[in-house]
């Protein structure tokens, strides 16, 4: 089936094939009809940056949920003030929610998949809700205590990775703009802590802040941090 990668006997999906032409909550949908529901989905921001924290969410939707919020898409495919709007709908609409923010010196010290796994599983257990199925963007994640299924680009055509997506897009984002205010030479209110032209001729006058990631190649480890040297930290969660 497409969007679907196999996983061990114990997290198997249930046999069904989504129409094509069912929109991006199908899957939901099956599941719901399988009797799989609610449905949670996670995914996350700020893998591929540079500079700030990973920040992994989890949303959980049902069928209501699911009426009530048209026009879901991947974070990437829409516009900053339309995230917004989603946004706001999804974590007052939205079964439940959870936000797990993992900092970059916790990245730097464990690695970015490992650090990007426990933040599935940290954005899963802070969950009120007990999701009777989840379906995870990108990879599969063992030890979610639920069935599970990773979907390949699973927020272009999973209603509830999408909402994933865009919590943790937004939430990221405004943390990259609060950043911005306290670093402002590196730009990170325009590229949010990405790999960009602006941001590694800023890396080069300036040296690397201390929220960069000194574990990523194109952050110069030799250079001496703007503000003193960066703290690990811990991870933060909110919950809706």
């Amino acid at each position: 089936m497409r969007g679907w990668r196999t996983l061990p006997s114990e997290m198997a999906a249930p046999s069904f094939t989504p129409r094509r032409d069912a929109g991006l909550a199908a899957y939901e949908n099956a599941l719901a009809r399988a009797g799989l529901a609610p449905v949670a989905g996670i995914d996350e921001a700020g893998r591929g940056a540079c500079a700030g924290p990973l920040v992994v969410a989890a949303v959980v939707l049902d069928k209501a949920a699911l009426k009530r919020l048209p026009g879901l898409a991947d974070s990437k495919l829409l516009s900053p003030a339309a995230r917004e709007r989603h946004y706001e709908s999804i974590v007052s609409r939205a079964v439940d929610w959870h936000v797990t923010v993992i900092p970059h010196g916790e990245i730097d010290a464990l690695g970015l998949h490992v650090c990007n796994v426990e933040g599935m599983r940290r954005a899963f257990a802070g969950l009120r809700t007990t999701p009777a199925y989840v379906l995870t963007d990108g990879f599969p994640v063992q030890g979610l205590g639920a069935p599970n299924l990773a979907m390949w680009k699973g927020d272009r055509v999973a209603a509830s990775v999408a909402a994933a997506s865009i919590v943790a897009k937004v939430t990221r984002d405004r943390m990259m703009h609060e950043l911005d205010e306290r670093y402002p030479v590196y730009g990170f209110c325009r590229h949010k802590g990405y790999v960009t032209g602006e941001h590694l001729r800023a890396l080069a006058e300036h040296g690397p802040s201390p929220v960069h990631r000194r574990s990523f190649r194109c952050v110069p480890g030799s250079a001496v941090p703007v503000g003193g040297a960066a703290p690990v930290g811990g991870a933060v969660s909110v919950s809706g």
